[in-house]
């Protein structure tokens, strides 16, 4: 039974990242995932109720990932320059293990006024924002130390985020190395102008 439930929520993702929610039918599905269209409901009551399930799953997932890479290189900074620029071409390579969710995404934005709230909720709160408060924490921890200057983390972290990212496309695997360095490292700089505490900051004489 585990078995099927799963299959049928790895050829949900499938179709949905591929079809988008309103264009994926349960036919559709139900041919991915290898089972019948009854079997499917026999563990969900509808599309929407199998959509929000695939959302959370594959947002979890995907977030676990990106919190890894987030403590891997934020838990100890000893050069905050160095660190954030490694963290954000870490952040900015692409995570095949992610694809799926990323193209998932890329459709709910497609037809966000189209999809049940609860289910854009439910992705936000299990992935975007999960993972935003995690670096957040860290940025906290790093202004303690005196290392940077932050008066709200939550907004820093987006700041980040989106700095280290900018202009990148969603699914950039065709970018050369330099041009995500170029990209990440421009954005880290720009970030540590605002953030850089007077006390880190390199003296010019």
């Amino acid at each position: 039974m585990a078995g099927k439930r799963q299959a049928i929520l790895d050829g949900a993702l499938t179709v949905f990242a591929r079809d988008g929610y309103t264009r994926a039918s349960i036919d559709a599905i139900s041919t991915e995932a290898g089972v019948s269209t009854r079997t499917i409901y026999n563990h969900f009551t509808d599309k929407a109720e199998l959509f929000l399930t695939v959302i959370q799953e594959s947002a979890t997932r995907a977030a676990d990932v990106q919190i890894a890479i987030i403590d891997r290189h934020l838990r100890k900074v000893i050069d905050v320059e160095t660190d954030l620029i490694e963290f954000g071409l870490d952040w900015a390579t692409p995570m095949p293990e992610s694809a799926a969710h990323f193209l998932l995404v890329g459709q709910i934005n497609a037809e966000a006024g189209h999809i049940p709230q609860e289910a854009i909720d439910a992705w936000q709160e299990t992935g975007p924002r999960r993972v935003r408060r995690e670096l957040a924490r860290h940025l906290r921890q790093l202004a303690k130390q005196g290392v940077l200057r932050i008066d709200d983390p939550d907004r820093a972290a987006l700041h980040l985020l989106l700095l280290v990212s900018a202009g990148l496309p969603t699914h950039h695997a065709t970018l050369s190395t330099e041009e995500i360095t170029e990209t990440v490292t421009a954005g880290v700089h720009t970030f540590l102008h605002g953030h850089l505490s007077r006390t880190s900051a390199p003296e010019h004489g």
